[in-house]
């Protein structure tokens, strides 16, 4: 409906009425994944498409009602509301560009959506090279393992928190890292952010990563612009998290991981000793 309306202020609007979009969403439906492919084809020639790097990510949308029926179905609402929801898997091309999409159950595990509108996008769209990137969610073992097939490849966002000790300590060393372009090696101390290049460069350091299951690189990277990005937003925390410590009663947690009451700790202590008047 929304679509419907915005194309009411083009310089040729539809000629359709809102009945009419209505009346064709079972066809639509139906004929989803056809369409997504002749509309990819079809957008070639209008406009280079770049597929040599595709993007993935899921959402859910929820029904306010209380019944399951079809795909919608209870599961862990993006918005932590209790109705049932359907959960979309999208793809878009380098540029941005939605690319395919479709709709799964609401109680399914994302991880396991990635394979099939994959196969989906190598089989109808003829896109069989490119660099598969996703969030940590989406990066489980099987889906890395898919992508490393065929000339496929993938990023994936890794937690520092979740790797061994031994390692993290090597990945946060400030040593090894290097400019885009360069093979001189950089020490982040001895950086002066206050000049401008070095401000808006992210340096790298790779390094091996050996699991049980397959054999990875690590990209760390580092960026003094989002580092000073971060401190300004976490100064903005600390500065709420000492009002909330002004109001008594108002330093409850919520579950929100950058709610400034992380900051906040209580302590019990007991006083053994004299009163004096």
């Amino acid at each position: 409906m929304s679509s419907y309306s915005y194309c009411q202020s083009l310089l040729e609007p539809p000629k359709y009425s809102l009945q009419n979009v209505y009346r064709a969403l079972s066809v639509m439906a139906e004929e989803s994944d056809y369409i997504q492919e002749e509309l990819y084809r079809n957008s070639n020639f209008v406009h280079s498409r770049n597929s040599k790097v595709l993007y993935y990510d899921c959402t859910n949308y929820y029904f306010e009602t209380e019944e399951e029926s079809g795909s919608r179905k209870y599961g862990k609402s993006k918005e932590h509301r209790p109705n049932p929801i359907v959960t979309t898997g999208l793809f878009m091309d380098a540029d941005g560009i939605p690319l395919a999409f479709d709709i799964f159950p609401g109680n399914l595990n994302e991880q396991v959506t990635l394979n099939p509108l994959e196969t989906k996008v190598i089989r109808d769209f003829g896109c069989s090279e490119f660099v598969f990137c996703s969030d940590a969610g989406l990066g489980s073992t099987k889906n890395r393992f898919f992508n490393s097939f065929g000339n496929r490849s993938y990023v994936i966002t890794h937690s520092l928190k979740k790797m061994k000790k031994e390692e993290r300590e090597v990945a946060l060393r400030p040593t090894q890292f290097k400019a885009p372009g360069s093979d001189e090696f950089v020490d982040l101390r001895t950086l002066d952010e206050t000049n401008e290049i070095v401000f808006n460069t992210v340096y790298y350091k790779e390094l091996p990563l050996v699991t049980d299951d397959m054999d990875e690189t690590l990209i760390v990277t580092y960026s003094p612009k989002y580092k000073a990005y971060q401190r300004r937003i976490r100064a903005h925390q600390i500065e709420r998290a000492e009002k909330m410590i002004q109001t008594p009663g108002n330093t409850r947690r919520g579950k929100n991981q950058n709610d400034p009451a992380r900051f906040i700790q209580k302590t019990s202590v007991t006083y053994d000793g004299e009163i004096a008047k």
